[in-house]
């Protein structure tokens, strides 16, 4: 970025300079992308979580068909 241009941001499809921002908006601006980094964690974690129990269920049911074999 060049020295005379500021970052910006863009809420509801309107752009804003953030150095134009009151501070209790820069406040509120930094909680929105806390939460958003948040959610995307916690989204990556219900991945991973989801994938896991696919693994353990495909497991399962190759215990259980070992056992119907051997019956």
């Amino acid at each position: 970025m060049a020295e005379n241009e500021s970052a910006k941001v863009t809420i509801e499809d309107v752009e804003y300079n953030l150095d134009e921002l009151s501070d209790k908006a820069k406040v509120q601006l930094a909680n929105i992308q806390f939460v958003d980094a948040q959610l995307q964690q916690l989204n990556n974690e219900w991945a991973v979580s989801d994938t896991a129990r696919i693994g353990y269920t495909n497991a399962l049911k190759a215990e259980l068909e070992k056992t119907k074999v051997s019956k």
